[in-house]
């Protein structure tokens, strides 16, 4: 039994890392597709039928790209900071729940890696580590420009994890539990961005700006500062920061999904059986379509209204929609 069930986590780990790097591959070629259709363009259409080898032919061209290390750079600092960059946005999925259970060889098999009655916190602790990668990569180059494009961008992530952390709490309360799968569980028949509409928005919020997408995308701005931390970066080293960004990217859609919009769930059903995965796979599709039609709509953030808005204005918020939240159970319950 317990060789059958070490094997059983291997496969769910296997999976949940092919699912990761897979639809980082996917996820730019419907983001480049979805943006030329809002824009009036074609995007790619030439790899392949449809153009769905376009990913293929990119991570080709990027294995083969010459790989630069500046020759005053802190050489083990720069190779390792990419990979600590994206360790955490593939180590994330282990405590979020797809569907329930499905009976597969004689064997009851849970439809998520673990669940941990501190799943919230596990959230929060791994997705904190990314900042340090950018930190790193910033110093390691030995560049004052991406010293100052990882300064700031480490400023900026610390800075809207408070509201993204406070905004954990509505739902948490809700449910009486850190565990997201007793937080799906506790959705229906209502779901929490209907409960909790105000710490739905800050989360999706300062959910863009944790994973520095448009109109937070300071670090990775062209004009600014030399493109930032990865200035001096490229080929796979490059690619892993910008795999990193879209990988977290489909990690914050998925956390939104879990903890706003019943996860695998749907109204008023209380089993969605086999069709769980499916139903959570189509929620965080098109909270990807919002995320990608956000950057194709709104203008990029000046530097000091981002930082006054996820101080002055998310932080607030989100400790009132605490307040708010608790006032209620207790005197309403």
């Amino acid at each position: 039994m317990e060789v059958a069930l070490i094997l059983e986590w291997i496969i769910k780990s296997a999976f949940l890392l092919l699912f990761g790097t897979g639809g980082f591959a996917y996820l730019t070629l419907y983001e480049r597709r979805a943006l030329a259709r809002i824009q009036t363009r074609i995007g790619p259409n030439r790899a392949g039928p449809f153009g769905i080898l376009q990913p293929v032919a990119d991570g080709i061209k990027l294995i083969f790209k010459e790989e630069l290390i500046p020759a005053k750079a802190d050489k083990i600092i720069f190779v390792l900071a990419p990979i600590v960059t994206v360790f955490p946005a593939l180590v994330i999925w282990a405590v979020i729940p797809w569907g329930t259970s499905v009976n597969l060889f004689g064997r009851e098999i849970s439809l998520y890696l673990a669940d941990v009655n501190v799943g919230v916190l596990y959230l929060t602790a791994v997705a904190s580590i990314a900042v340090y990668g950018i930190v790193l990569a910033g110093w390691s180059s030995n560049n004052k420009y991406a010293l100052m494009g990882g300064l700031r961008s480490s400023a900026q992530m610390v800075s809207y994890e408070i509201a993204l952390g406070l905004s954990f709490i509505g739902p948490i309360m809700l449910a009486g539990s850190m565990s997201l799968v007793d937080i799906v569980e506790a959705q229906n028949p209502w779901w929490f961005a209907i409960t909790q509409p105000l710490s739905f928005i800050i989360f999706l919020i300062a959910g863009l700006a944790e994973v520095n997408r448009a109109p937070f995308d300071m670090p990775e701005a062209e004009q600014e500062l030399t493109a930032g931390y990865h200035a001096e970066y490229s080929g796979m080293k490059f690619a892993l920061f910008f795999m990193a960004e879209y990988i977290k990217m489909i990690a914050i859609c998925a956390i939104a999904v879990t903890l706003y919009l019943g996860g695998y769930g749907l109204p008023l059903i209380a089993d969605t059986g086999g069709w769980g995965p499916l139903i959570f796979l189509g929620k965080v599709i098109i909270l990807l379509f919002g995320v990608i039609w956000v950057r194709a709509t709104l203008p990029r953030f000046r530097y000091d209204r981002l930082m006054a808005f996820g101080w002055k204005i998310l932080l607030p918020l989100s400790l009132a929609n605490v307040f708010i939240t608790a006032a209620i159970l207790v005197f309403i319950g």
